[in-house]
């Protein structure tokens, strides 16, 4: 167990190449021991420490954060490894929905089983924009509700918004006011909606504020998808409503 390893050596014991092992040196990941000549020599430790990088680069962190991690408290690791789980768990639900959605499409070859995979794909990428707006916190606590959050759900979502948004229009061209009957329950409609997403949650709600705020600069796609909502008159106009449901 105390014996040492030059770099061939130990690069075949551990399964990677030498280049690799050069690499982590340079980084300081690994730092092996000296011979006299300069040569690197490694030992059960270096295993270890090794084993460790290896596990962490295979969950996606990137390497320089591994050496911040493997050189801090085990406490700020376990948050990351917490983080990266959830990442992987969020990663094969969205698999677990485009596998359901292909078979679907196999059995049914039809256009509404391929619709079905395109929603798919739609919700993944939407997802995966809106993380830059969302706190870790608000990304846990979406993550956990997410599980229900399915391809269905979200039609039936976007067809109650839809359907408020042409209601609003209507309200606004026959000049209904604010604080109007009618218009207070559109509002009470509106804020069920958001509540609906957000779970009531502040920090969830703070990063959909957020990311609506910043719509100009998401990917094309997104933003056509988001189209009909992307309505600025009706913004205001229930913002000047929402104040009666405070």
């Amino acid at each position: 167990m105390s014996r040492l390893y030059q770099v061939r050596e130990f690069a075949e014991l551990a399964g990677v190449t030498v280049r690799a092992l050069h690499h982590y040196d340079r980084l300081g990941l690994l730092r092996p021991g000296r011979t006299d000549a300069g040569y690197r020599m490694y030992g059960i430790r270096d295993l270890e420490r090794l084993e460790q990088v290896v596990a962490l680069k295979f969950l996606g962190i990137p390497l320089k954060q591994i050496k911040l991690l493997l050189d801090q408290d085990v406490r700020e690791l376990s948050e990351v490894l917490k983080s990266q789980r959830r990442a992987l768990e969020e990663k094969r639900r969205w698999l677990d929905l485009a596998i359901g959605a292909i078979r679907d499409a196999e059995r049914e070859t039809d256009a509404v089983a391929l619709k079905k995979i395109i929603e798919v794909i739609e919700m993944q990428e939407k997802a995966d924009l809106m993380k830059r707006y969302y706190s870790e916190e608000a990304q846990a606590t979406m993550s956990e509700r997410r599980e229900q959050w399915t391809p269905e759900l979200q039609a039936q979502t976007t067809k109650a918004w839809t359907e408020l948004f042409q209601d609003v229009e209507e309200a606004m061209g026959a000049g209904e006011d604010p604080a109007s009957e009618k218009v207070q329950a559109l509002a009470a409609r509106w804020k069920k909606l958001v509540e609906g997403f957000t779970g009531g949650d502040a920090e969830v709600g703070a990063g959909l504020k957020k990311a609506w705020g910043d719509r100009e600069n998401w990917p094309e796609s997104v933003k056509q998808q988001s189209s009909l909502f992307a309505k600025p008159a009706v913004w205001e106009f229930m913002q000047r409503a929402m104040r009666g449901q405070a």
